[in-house]
């Protein structure tokens, strides 16, 4: 009989204060990322269909090694943390699906030299610090100077994702790639 694996789960808070970051000791979604900001959107994902059967969930975000579950504003996370710590465990410990396949198709073949850029800029510098918030940020597009991005998981309707948006990323940006004038997010 094969051992069984034994999941650990640590919360992490996010500057978000309606976000929480649970941090798995393996793998969860590697190389993907799913963001469910209403119940109707989490079909594809058993995971966040049960977490959104909690009343007190709002969103749910996962990639890599971590969960970032959005809370409504008049529950307090003490109260709650410990309960989705366990749900959490148990899930992952059971080897449910966590979200079922959709197919990704990304054309790099057209872009140019300005997006390349941007592109390498985002992943190497900007994912990682967004990603240990509990977020994530993905290049949209980039035309006329402006570079769209979309913002997930706990950045998304972040009191201080602007702030980092404009101040943080954008001179980053502009620094990188003279043609970069501005950055702006989209929200999904």
């Amino acid at each position: 009989m094969e051992a069984k694996e034994f999941i650990m789960i640590y919360s992490e808070p996010t500057p978000n204060p309606e976000t929480m970051k649970f941090v798995a000791n393996r793998m969860i979604l590697p190389d993907n990322s799913a963001d469910f900001q209403t119940r109707e959107s989490a079909l594809r994902s058993p995971l966040a269909t049960k977490l959104f059967e909690m009343p007190f969930v709002n969103g749910v975000f996962i990639m890599n090694n971590f969960i970032t579950v959005s809370k409504i504003s008049n529950v307090e996370w003490d109260n709650i943390i410990p309960s989705l710590k366990e749900f959490l465990k148990t899930y992952l410990e059971s080897e449910a699906t966590i979200i079922h396949k959709q197919e990704e198709v990304m054309d790099d073949a057209n872009d140019t030299e300005a997006i390349k850029k941007i592109k390498l800029a985002l992943e190497q510098h900007v994912k990682p610090a967004v990603e240990m918030d509990g977020g994530m940020i993905s290049y949209k597009s980039f035309e006329n100077g402006i570079v769209t991005v979309t913002m997930q998981g706990s950045c998304s309707g972040c009191p201080s994702s602007t702030m980092t948006l404009k101040a943080g990323i954008e001179n980053l940006l502009k620094r990188l790639v003279p043609e970069v004038e501005s950055v702006e997010a989209e929200a999904l």
